[in-house]
């Protein structure tokens, strides 16, 4: 748990053992009081490292070198459904009640809530990273997926099979596919990409950009010339931003 908050650009003493993804310093969060009420204990099962037989990390890259590494395309909307990518799916672990949505939330919480049958949850505390607001409540959260369903649409270079899309939907394998956020924030965004949207909460902006780099890479995903442009502008404003990806098997 504590190595995917890290990611998501909370405070830390030890950022310097982030091994996928080094950012500008973050202002400090806040200070989350913790649950009163007891809890279920629950082990996040977003795996820190990769599964057997996935390829290797790459080497760090400089934010502006991985935006250079992304094909450039005109997208194409034509045909997209949300259906097409088949989520949530029964998770890492199917034994546990939680589907991938529920079980992306219990990784991520700051204080962890109780798990009830059905994986239903009461309590807990979470930052949103887009907004940093501190959110209480499971139910005000979405599960985002980082590089929007139509936006990766748009961005195939070939037309994907269900199978692979359906393994984006649900990537768990890494801790920058799918985020914990305020519904509100999350509903702002919808299917935009930065040239169209950036989180409110501006000391998140080198993260996202690097986040959306590294997601799209790991994914072999193309962007479009104006989102090109704007995460450029946004490398220049985040110079010792770096980016770690993994490719997709």
């Amino acid at each position: 748990m504590i190595d995917n908050l890290l990611r998501r650009g909370l405070p830390a003493l030890a950022l310097a053992v982030l091994p996928l993804l080094a950012t500008t310093p973050a202002t400090a969060g806040p200070n989350i009081p913790t649950a009163e009420l007891p809890y279920t204990s629950y082990a996040p099962t977003r795996p820190a490292t990769a599964p057997a037989g996935a390829p290797a990390a790459l080497a760090p890259l400089p934010l502006g070198e991985a935006i250079a590494r992304l094909p450039i395309a005109v997208e194409h909307r034509e045909g997209y459904k949300r259906d097409l990518y088949k989520h949530w799916n029964r998770g890492l672990n199917p034994s546990d009640g939680c589907d991938t949505r529920k079980e992306v939330i219990l990784a991520e919480a700051v204080d962890a809530p109780q798990v009830a049958a059905g994986c239903k949850l009461t309590g807990g505390s979470w930052r949103s990273a887009y907004d940093d607001l501190v959110v209480t409540d499971a139910g005000r959260l979405d599960v985002d997926h980082f590089v929007p369903l139509a936006e990766v649409y748009d961005s195939e270079q070939t037309p994907w099979s269900p199978a692979r899309r359906e393994a984006y939907a649900n990537d768990q394998a890494s801790p920058d596919t799918l985020i914990a956020v305020s519904a509100a924030s999350n509903r702002s965004k919808a299917d935009k990409d930065p040239a169209q949207w950036l989180p409110s909460d501006t000391s998140y902006h080198c993260t996202y950009a690097a986040t959306w780099v590294a997601t799209k890479l790991r994914w072999d995903l193309a962007a479009d010339e104006n989102e090109h442009q704007a995460l450029l502008d946004l490398a220049e404003a985040c110079p010792t931003t770096t980016v770690v990806y993994e490719p997709a098997q």
